[in-house]
Formats: C-alpha cells, structure tokens, sequence
C-alpha cells in the first residue's frame, strides 16, 4: 500500500480505519491526516500497547487494504 495514495485520500479512508480501531476519536482520525507514523503512535496510545505491536497491526491493516482503489 502506498501511502502517498493513503494520504490523498484520507477521508476515504477515515472510515476503513474506524472500522478496525473504533477507539480512535474523528479528532485524532484528523490530527493523523494520513501519516503512517502518526497513525501507529495514537494506535499505540490509545490502546497501550507497544510500539511494534501498533505496527505490526498497521502493516496487517494496510495488507487487507492493498487493493482499495480511490
């Protein structure tokens, strides 16, 4: 997944992220505006769990995601 093409199309993909962290507030969904990094920290953050466990969810979310078309 190219996140070039995540970024571009944040919006779209604010609700496939609220599917799979609901705890994420439409706030922070905002404040990450497409930035991996930004996403794994609150993921992180928000759920208490270590930074390679955030990641790795990051990398399986972003897997299931690949073919997504804008």
């Amino acid at each position: 997944m190219n996140w070039d093409i995540i970024k571009g199309n944040w919006k779209q993909f604010q609700g496939k992220v609220k599917e799979n962290w609901g705890d994420l507030t439409d706030d922070e969904l905002d404040m990450i505006a497409g930035r991996r990094d930004q996403l794994a920290g609150k993921i992180q953050e928000r759920y208490g769990i270590a930074k390679d466990e955030a990641e790795r969810q990051v990398k399986e979310w972003e897997a299931r995601n690949q073919n997504w078309k804008p």
